[in-house]
């Protein structure tokens, strides 16, 4: 019955980990803002972040059916 969440919020996170480099890295060649009324680089650092964060919950989420 765990299953079926499990896998869920496992492939979520790894679609929006695998997603996040590429938005991420466009804000930053064009020079806008990654999120909106936040300096660049923090924002930048903060998004590189869950980046890393976001494939290793999903991979720690399908590893444990």
């Amino acid at each position: 019955m765990e299953r079926g969440p499990t896998i869920f919020v496992g492939v979520v996170f790894a679609l929006f980990g695998g997603a996040l480099p590429g938005w991420n890295g466009t804000r930053l060649r064009r020079g806008a803002a990654v999120a909106l009324g936040v300096n660049r680089v923090a924002s930048a650092t903060l998004a590189s972040l869950a980046e890393a964060l976001a494939p290793a919950l999903g991979g720690c989420c399908l590893t444990r059916l």
